[in-house]
């Protein structure tokens, strides 16, 4: 009988909206994210027209956010700020690229930082902490070995 070495599921083994959805659903059922009081009625980004329509969009923007920095640390402000950018439309002029809501990109990531998933990286931006990269990991092995309940 062989012994199969079995490895560990990480982030990038299951399919980002998977792990987007189930890690929005884990940190929001964990309560040590707090919402803050204007996230319904704030834009987005200034090429947005209205605020998102999904209650729960800054859980689903803070588990990408933090996925993201899984994949490649160091990013920063400035970087989540061009990530979720998007097209400004101008009416009959041409469209044109624009940067999404540094605020929204400061906050989550010091919401992240307190609860110890991200940390500040020495050559700029944030870096995932241990911790963060083990809950994160804990997260993806759930949503392979049965559908990431509990």
């Amino acid at each position: 009988m062989e012994d199969k070495k079995v490895l560990p599921i990480t982030v990038k083994d299951v399919s980002p909206h998977e792990f987007v959805k189930f890690y929005s659903a884990h940190l929001k059922r964990s309560g040590k994210i707090e919402l803050p009081p204007w996230t319904d009625i704030v834009k987005t980004g200034k090429h947005k027209e209205l605020a998102p329509y999904d209650p729960d969009w800054y859980y689903i923007r803070a588990a990408s956010m933090a996925r993201k920095i899984y994949l490649r640390g160091g990013l920063g402000v400035g970087a989540f700020k061009r990530i979720y950018g998007g097209s400004q439309r101008n009416g009959s002029r041409p469209p044109h690229f624009c940067k999404s809501s540094g605020a929204i990109a400061r906050h989550i990531l010091q919401q992240l930082q307190n609860v110890n998933i991200v940390d500040v990286d020495a050559s700029g931006g944030r870096r995932i902490t241990s911790s963060g990269q083990r809950d994160l990991d804990q997260v993806a092995g759930r949503i392979v070995n049965g559908g990431g309940a509990a």
